[in-house]
């Protein structure tokens, strides 16, 4: 693979652990157009709001202990806010302190934020951000001058888990990933109306068959989260796991929000339209819905000119490569009852000698917005040490990766601790798992088409566009005006 490495400072002050990594960026039709370092904090989603003339940040992070350098405090970390209307020069405005506590067990991981003028019972002159308060909460919090941000309610007290929320915009429904403790499971999902943010009204419980209160048996894996199509699509795709055992779920909106809520065997499944079972090493921690799909390859058949697709994409765990090649798959789901798999994408191991990198390699999330800019055109897939990956998917059936961007480790970059799983398995443990390397967690893209990685290991947000071929490809020009 032909590779572009970008200039960079040389970082032997950093030390000798430092100097294993690479020194520089390293990119094929991408480049980096912005960065904040997000005062050095583990992070996890970021999510882009468009407010008024400006466009802001909010980054949900794992959990940890930092300085704030705007109140001169340490503080949990939480929620990161920063103005990234000028993308080339981002301002980093406010902290919201999350749960004290470390990596999952700590922070404010998810973040969603929707204008009061897109929901019906809110505001109309506001703004509300939606995080969850660590595995304790779900909160609403008014971010209308995002600088200075003010808690409104809080949701679910007593929880035992929580991640990878959804919120419909133009409905106020959202869909929590919590852990009921009368559930079997730390994740399940919590249905709420947040129209009017201010009074959340809930509308039932959710999850698989196995993981209700009082079930038997084995229980199933986790939930995830979700992504909902709304009223219009009808359709709400859960997935479940991460680099294991994972599920995909295709659910009737309607039939979820207004069947009977108590959680029987009879009233979870009402719902479902189908349920894929994924491989035992493979998870499902985004799927991500692109229905009516126009195949030019097909242009000239009777049938099956356009088809509707789920791309789910796995969730790397393990250090140095010990578990399965975690990665996207994309599934023909035209036929609702009958999802199959079509086509596989991965970074090839050999283009970086990833596995001897050190941290994570294999996908971890895809971008979620559906924005013009890139929908049905272009993904794209966080890889950890792998960093970002833009993939052309306008044939599904085979789709080509057309650029990337790794950035270079720098000052705030840690060696992520070992997994527990990897420590109980008594797996092997090299040199290599101690090095320093970067590792991309999320991607977001914005209605711009400015794409926002954020790194696990503490090494800030870039803000990348993409060149060549690749951003003709998204006809970004036409975009940005």
């Amino acid at each position: 693979m032909t590779r572009l490495v970008l200039a960079g400072a040389a970082l032997a002050a950093a030390g000798a652990a430092l100097a294993q990594a690479p020194a520089t960026a390293e990119a094929r039709n991408m480049r980096l157009a912005g960065y904040n370092d997000l005062q050095g904090r583990t992070a996890y989603q970021p999510t882009i709001a468009h407010q008024g003339q400006r466009w802001i940040a909010y980054v949900g992070h794992h959990g940890d202990r930092k300085l704030n350098p705007l109140t001169g405090k340490d503080e949990d970390n939480g929620t990161s806010i920063v103005d990234v209307t000028d993308v080339h020069n981002p301002k980093y405005l406010a902290h919201i302190p999350g749960e004290p506590g470390k990596a999952e067990q700590g922070g404010a991981q998810m973040v969603r934020v929707c204008s009061g003028a897109d929901l019906p019972k809110a505001d109309k002159s506001k703004f509300y951000m939606l995080r969850v308060f660590g595995n304790q909460a779900h909160e609403i919090w008014d971010v209308t001058d995002p600088a200075r941000p003010s808690l409104l309610t809080t949701i679910g007290k007593g929880l035992k888990g929580t991640h990878k929320n959804f919120w419909e915009c133009d409905t106020g429904i959202a869909y929590l990933v919590s852990g009921h403790p009368q559930w079997r499971t730390n994740r399940m999902t919590q249905i709420y109306d947040l129209s009017d943010p201010a009074k959340p009204v809930f509308i039932r419980d959710f999850g698989l068959v196995g993981q209700q209160p009082g079930a038997g048996g084995p229980v199933p894996i986790a939930v995830h989260g979700a992504i909902s199509t709304g009223p219009k699509g009808n359709r709400v795709y859960f997935g479940y796991g991460t680099n294991t055992e994972g599920v995909v779920q295709i659910v009737d909106r309607a039939k979820l929000l207004n069947g009977a809520p108590e959680p029987t065997v009879e009233n979870l499944l009402a719902p479902q339209v189908a349920r894929l079972d994924l491989p035992p090493m493979h998870g499902a921690h985004t799927v991500f819905p692109i229905p009516g799909m126009p195949i030019a390859e097909f242009s000239k058949n009777l049938l099956g000119k356009t088809r509707d697709f789920l791309v789910i994409t796995d969730e790397a765990i393990q250090k140095e490569c010990l578990e399965g090649r975690q990665m996207a798959w994309f599934v023909d789901a035209t036929t609702e009852t009958k999802p199959f798999g079509v086509a596989s994408w991965t970074v090839p191991e050999h283009s970086g000698n990833f596995c001897s990198r050190g941290g994570r390699f294999g996908t971890h999330s895809s971008n979620e917005s559906m924005t013009p800019v890139y929908y049905r055109k272009i993904m794209f897939f966080a890889h950890f040490n792998a960093g970002v990956r833009a993939v052309d998917i306008r044939d599904p059936f085979n789709p080509k990766e057309i650029g990337f961007y790794i950035p270079a480790v720098n000052k705030n970059t840690v060696v992520l601790e070992t997994p527990a799983s990897m420590i109980a398995a008594k797996l092997p443990y090299t040199e290599a798992a101690n090095r320093l390397a970067i590792q991309t967690n999320n991607v977001e893209v914005d209605d711009r088409g400015y794409i926002y990685i954020v790194d696990r290991a503490n090494s800030g947000m870039h803000i990348l566009e993409l060149t060549g071929p690749a951003r003709d490809i998204a006809n970004w020009q036409a975009a940005v005006r």
